[in-house]
This record gives structure tokens, C-alpha cells and sequence, in this order.
């Protein structure tokens, strides 16, 4: 009597197993089925490309990784052998203090990455004018865990740079290009 109540006892879970598994399965299925994707790097218009940053351009890095991976576009060394001309006009880091302690001290700093660039053809023609990208973050200040904030200001602006580079694909593939 003992083992038999051990064997419908390990049955049980093989059971929700199985059932858990056709519950993936069919969640899977039912999301394949309405057309669901993850949200892929946006085709650009562009064949070759040219991009003007500069050789340690943190956002640079970023942008020319994610084209190599997910676009059909050749990034180029030479501005004349590309099809468009990426021409960044600005990138700057900024820390402003929004609020202070009653002792005085900054308490509360807000931190932005201002990007300003233009978007030209081969023979010169502006295919999207000067345009500036902004982003802010607000980071508390602390005497007592400096190394720490300073740490996590370092991650706030690299989380900047790759939110500014998905847009900025983001408007480069929305480029009306004439026929």
C-alpha cells in the first residue's frame, strides 16, 4: 500500500510539468500566431554610411556595434565612398545641481547628454537637418558613499548612451530618401 501511494504521489508533479510545458508551448504558439516580435534595430535607408565621431566617442562605439550587428548598412571610412554622411555637430555631458542641503551642499544633481547632429547625402544635399537629442537623469548626492554615486552616475550616462543611440537609429530609418 505504501508504494503505491509513492508512485501517484511522483506522478503528480510529472503532471504539472507536463502541463506547465503545453502551457509554454501553446503561449508561445498563440503569440507567433498574432504577429508578436521583439522589437528589432530599424532598417536604414542607407547602403554605406559614414559616421563623424570622434575616435572616443563612447556613443560612437555603441552606434557603430549596433549598425555591424543588426543593420544591412556598411559603415565606411572614407565620407566619400558613402551613400549618407552621419555629421555630429555636438556631444556633451552636462551635470547641473537641482537641489541643495540645508547645510549647503549639493544634494540632488541632474545629469543630461546632449547630442546635436545632421544628416547629409554624397553630393552635399541635407537629408535631415540639424537635430538635437537630450536626455536627463536625476541622481542623489551623499558624502558618506561617494565612490558609489560616482559609480552610478558612470552607469546612468552609459544607460543615456544606448537609449540615444536607439534613437537616433530610430530617426536615421525614418529618412524619406528621395528617388
Amino acid at each position: 500500500m505504501a508504494g503505491s501511494a509513492t508512485r501517484s504521489a511522483s506522478r503528480v508533479p510529472d503532471r504539472r510539468r507536463l502541463l506547465a510545458g503545453f502551457a509554454s508551448i501553446g503561449s508561445a504558439a498563440l503569440l507567433a500566431g498574432c504577429g508578436f516580435q521583439l522589437r528589432r534595430s530599424a532598417a536604414l535607408p542607407f547602403r554605406t554610411l559614414y559616421v563623424g565621431f570622434a575616435p572616443t566617442s563612447a556613443i560612437g562605439a555603441e552606434f557603430r556595434r549596433r549598425v555591424r550587428v543588426a543593420a544591412d548598412t556598411e559603415l565606411v571610412d572614407d565620407p566619400k565612398k558613402a551613400e549618407a554622411r552621419l555629421e555630429v555637430l555636438l556631444e556633451q555631458r552636462e551635470r547641473e545641481i537641482v537641489a541643495f542641503s540645508s547645510t549647503g551642499r549639493a544634494r540632488e544633481y541632474q545629469l543630461r547628454l546632449r547630442f546635436q547632429f545632421r544628416v547629409v547625402d554624397a553630393k552635399g544635399e541635407v537629408l535631415l537637418p540639424p537635430t538635437e537629442l537630450v536626455l536627463s537623469r536625476d541622481i542623489t548626492s551623499s558624502d558618506v558613499e561617494i565612490v558609489s554615486k560616482q559609480q552610478e552616475e558612470e552607469l546612468l550616462y552609459r544607460e543615456m548612451e544606448g537609449d540615444l543611440v536607439q534613437q537616433l537609429l530610430r530617426r536615421l530609418a525614418a529618412i524619406d530618401r528621395p528617388a
